[in-house]
């Protein structure tokens, strides 16, 4: 049910998306050409022109908000969070789409075409479509969501819901149904075979009786589906449960008990028919890397060219301040557990670690030079890093690289440290504008960036690389 609701809000959410994308496109025309606000001063287009762009534009749309995981309906999802995915995408589409009409004009257009200006958009058409589609798109799914909202508290077409097994597994079935009740579900109750103990409900909702009741409990409470939520220990009741409910008018789900192996989001793949469940898939594959390579190659040679002159004064500083190399090179472990070579402007005095061996920097390292503290409090050490981003070794975010010694004692430690590895390691990442970097918790920093890993995005890339520019010069520490 969970599916198939989820089918045919996306498919409405991609027709609806062309649709008004289209309306945005015809009316920037309007407002550029036809309303008189703004003058036109090299000629008036006609609009059969742009009706040849309009399919164009109502499939790129719909694309660009796949890219960037719009239509992957994810759960907790705020309205500034839905605000800025649709802005990013749209950014896409225009940024695409501006591209194409280029290509297309430049290659494949004839010259008696080029220069009577078919399929040329004017550019402030494409600024004025952005601010429509946002709008319109961002009002569509406000729309959707209030409207969904007012109908399951009119009590209508809710489904009725019945939980066998009221442990863990069970409680978090239940507070998924109670987060989204955009769904129209209503959890009537659990079903445990520990009703006669001290075990009671959960959350207000009742526990009913024992497995065997599911037969009656399911015709009094007037139950449309029944999520099977049994531990491990428990699975072979599973059996009894299918049995009985076969003879009932009721759709029977199977949560599976694999929650302690699973870490990241895990996805359900076919092998010529055969069910397999993925425990740790990763949104970062297939396209969405090379969107994400793109992003990086394009950010990390701007840097460089507009960073060069810093970067001419802090290697003189280097330089002039302590005898030794101007950059430190270590070994660092990043994508899939590959070793590779990481850059910094060094911040040490030449040879610190013959002495004291691989350590963790502490925030008043006794080894680093005075240019190379005010280095590492500004971060500015990292910034050869974008080399890095640019060979394909790191990305510009990304859970922060560590030294493989340290991965060897962290990996034995630290549940989960390893899935880390699953992307490239950035220059910055979602742990580090939290505050979770230097000298504090290895748990927490993972809990980051396993989030990040899993909710990736392009919103949440820029989102984090905005908050390292507005919060890098108040942070202390080394990453």
């Amino acid at each position: 049910m969970v599916r198939r609701h989820n089918r045919l809000l996306v498919a409405f959410y991609i027709i609806s998306d062309a649709l008004l994308a289209a309306w945005a496109f015809i009316l920037a025309y309007g407002i550029r050409f036809e309303s008189g606000l703004i003058p036109v001063v090299k000629g008036r287009p006609p609009l059969d022109e742009y009706l040849t762009v309009l399919p164009f534009v109502m499939i790129l749309t719909p694309l660009a908000f796949q890219f960037q995981g719009i239509y992957r309906l994810r759960r907790g999802r705020s309205r500034v969070d839905d605000f800025f995915a649709v802005l990013v995408a749209s950014i896409l589409a225009v940024v695409f789409g501006i591209g194409t009409t280029l290509y297309v004009q430049a290659y494949y257009v004839s010259e008696e075409l080029k220069t009577s200006g078919a399929f040329e958009v004017a550019r402030l058409v494409w600024v004025i479509f952005l601010v429509l589609n946002v709008l319109f798109t961002y009002a569509s799914r406000e729309a959707v969501r209030e409207l969904l909202e007012r109908r399951w508290r009119a009590g209508v077409g809710l489904k009725r819901i019945l939980i066998a097994g009221a442990g863990e597994l069970g409680r978090m079935v239940a507070d998924r149904m109670l987060q989204h009740r955009e769904l129209g579900y209503q959890v009537v109750g659990f079903l445990d075979d520990r009703a006669d103990g001290d075990h009671i409900g959960y959350r207000g909702l009742p526990l009913l009786g024992k497995l065997a009741d599911v037969a009656d409990v399911a015709h009094a409470e007037r139950v449309d589906h029944l999520y099977v939520a049994l531990p491990l220990e428990e699975h072979s009741k599973l059996l009894d449960l299918m049995e009985t409910t076969s003879r009932e008018p009721i759709d029977v789900k199977v949560v599976p008990d694999l929650l302690q192996f699973i870490a990241l989001r895990a996805s359900l793949e076919d092998l010529d028919g055969l069910p397999v469940i993925n425990m740790n898939d990763v949104p970062l594959q297939g396209f969405n890397a090379w969107v994400k390579r793109t992003l990086d190659i394009v950010l990390s040679l701007l840097a460089m060219i507009f960073l060069s002159i810093p970067f001419a004064l802090i290697a003189a500083l280097v330089k002039w301040t302590s005898p030794g190399p101007v950059f430190y090179s270590q070994e660092r472990m990043g994508l899939d557990g590959r070793a590779f070579t990481v850059y910094k402007f060094r911040s040490m005095y030449e040879d610190a670690e013959e002495t004291t061996g691989p350590i963790w920097a502490p925030d008043n390292d006794p080894r680093a030079t005075p240019v190379g503290r005010w280095l590492r409090k500004l971060d500015l050490d990292e910034l050869p890093q974008f080399w890095n981003v640019l060979k394909g070794e790191m990305s510009i975010v990304g859970p922060r690289p560590e030294r493989p010694f340290f991965v060897q004692q962290f990996k034995h430690r630290i549940p989960q440290y390893m899935l880390r590895h699953k992307v490239k390691a950035g220059i910055t990442g979602w742990a580090q504008v939290n505050g979770w970097r230097g000298n504090t918790s290895l748990e927490k920093r993972i809990e980051y960036d396993l989030y990040y890993i899993e909710n990736w995005s392009v919103t949440l890339d820029l989102k984090i690389m905005w908050l390292t520019l507005v919060r890098g010069l108040l942070q202390r520490g080394v990453a």
